[in-house]
């Protein structure tokens, strides 16, 4: 197994293993210390029933690979959880940025339907001032961190503006978080390829 780094960044398509490695590295984190602890943030929101239901299946699972390894949600704050619960004993997964950013750019209370901003550029100083906050967290945190997120940029160009800014957008988030941390791997298929940093 992969050993934990002081910062790791995973990406990944959709059930690419993305969330699983991040897993196996919590539990090889607390496998190799009695006195090492771990954090899940999570940032999705279930504000419908087939969210609802993945997030269910999501905590069983984990719980079942990950039993010592304790779950918080927060779909905004990210920087701020990370400074306040990070030190040196304890690993912090982030899972995942896509929807945190997805939270910020087009926010839906529960109840309501989703209201698309006019386009990126108009919340651009928020989402970019939050990323920034989130990276400066990430290099003073005491403790590893281990953050995933979706590669969604591979594919054919969506067709709607606001799709494609949100793909714009995502792809400049990865890259802040990318060039913060100390490793970034790619995961396909289930095999993590190294990107940056060592194996």
């Amino acid at each position: 197994m992969t050993q934990v780094v002081r910062s790791e960044l995973i990406l990944g398509g959709q059930k690419s293993g993305k969330s699983r490695r991040a897993e196996a590295l919590a539990q090889n984190w607390l496998s190799t210390d009695s006195t090492r602890s771990a954090l899940l943030i999570a940032t999705a929101q279930a504000l419908d029933g087939e969210m609802r239901a993945r997030i269910e299946q999501h905590q069983r699972d984990r719980l079942s690979r990950v039993p010592g390894m304790i779950t918080i949600e927060e779909p905004l704050a990210l920087a701020q959880t990370v400074g306040a619960h990070s030190h040196a004993n304890k690993l912090i997964v982030v899972d995942c940025l896509t929807l945190w950013l997805t939270t910020q750019l087009m926010p839906m209370p529960s109840g309501s339907k989703p209201t698309p901003r006019a386009s990126i550029a108009d919340t651009l100083g928020t989402w970019h001032t939050n990323a920034t906050a989130l990276c400066a967290a990430i290099a003073r945190a005491p403790g590893p961190v281990v953050l995933v997120s979706n590669e969604i940029g591979l594919g054919v160009i969506p067709l709607g503006k606001e799709v494609r800014d949100f793909v714009d957008a995502l792809g400049l988030l990865n890259q802040m978080v990318a060039a913060t941390c100390e490793r970034v791997t790619l995961m396909t298929a289930g095999l993590p390829l190294t990107i940056k940093g060592a194996t």
